[in-house]
């Protein structure tokens, strides 16, 4: 992982988040969005826990804590925004709208031409690609929103327990926060789950896939990458998502989806180039 560029593992992270996200959506059939997300969050920390090794045991700093504490709730909310969102809208608008969150947190950081050119090309291709059916799920739309700002969330704050050099352990501390505090959330409906193992194996797999696989992988991003390059690299979840529904979901792209995604890999490609030159 350490000498795979920064791309091959965006791709890597985004595979491995929604093939947990068409799990899930197909399990929405049968549990609440809410409880998927919950037992999704606490079994990536059961997980990562597990794995963290030596790293479980080091002494924490006040403000380590702090920070580990608000991107757990952060991506705890995220996901269960972003799960009640795509049981109303498609896999790959839902996506593509969230990612106004990253858009953002890549706008305030960004310093030169050739970074705003390169923001804006992928802003106008996720603009494209969540297209203008914006009134038809309201419900479906408030959520996606929130979760785009949780998502902004993530990435700021993510990037400072990135940084803590713990391995995975502040991830999955982070994330066994964010269970409990979405438990008022999740548990209410989770009834049916607690009668079938195979339902409790397949969310807690959600989690494994799509937190403990996909997170684990953006944090090793974020010890190597700024936050500015990251939240414009995140711009090939949208595309990856759309690719996914396509192949698992049978949601297919139109013309104008590809048209979104050409521009958003120009967009990628544009602030790769500079990184080239300097």
């Amino acid at each position: 992982m350490a000498t795979a560029s920064p791309e091959a593992l965006f791709v890597l992270s985004a595979t491995a988040q929604y093939i947990g996200a068409v799990i899930a959506i197909d399990l929405f059939d049968r549990v609440d969005p809410a409880t998927v997300a919950w037992l999704r969050v606490f079994g990536a920390a059961v997980a990562l826990l597990l794995v963290s090794g030596r790293h479980l045991f080091r002494p924490w700093t006040r403000a380590d804590f702090v920070a580990m504490t608000v991107f757990g709730v952060a991506t705890a909310l995220m996901n269960t925004f972003f799960y009640l969102a795509i049981d109303r809208l498609p896999l790959g608008k839902g996506v593509a709208i969230e990612f106004i969150g990253p858009i953002a947190v890549a706008a305030v950081r960004t310093r030169s031409r050739r970074n705003a050119f390169a923001l804006i090309l992928a802003a106008i291709g996720v603009a494209v690609l969540s297209g203008v059916e914006l009134d038809g799920e309201p419900l479906g739309l408030l959520f996606i929103f929130l979760a785009s700002a949780m998502w902004a969330t993530y990435i700021v704050v993510g990037s400072k327990v990135a940084q803590q050099n713990r391995g995975v352990s502040g991830l999955g501390f982070g994330l066994l926060i964010g269970a409990v505090v979405v438990t008022p959330i999740g548990a209410p409906s989770s009834g049916p789950v607690w009668s079938s193992p195979h339902l409790i194996f397949l969310c807690m797999f959600v989690g494994v896939m799509s937190n403990a696989i996909g997170y684990g992988i953006d944090q090793a991003v974020l010890r190597r990458i700024p936050i500015r390059r990251f939240s414009v690299l995140l711009a090939l979840l949208p595309v990856t998502a759309t690719v996914v529904a396509f192949v698992a979901l049978d949601q297919r792209p139109s013309l104008i989806d590809l048209a979104g995604m050409s521009l958003v890999l120009a967009g990628v490609i544009v602030q790769e180039r500079e990184k080239l030159d300097t």
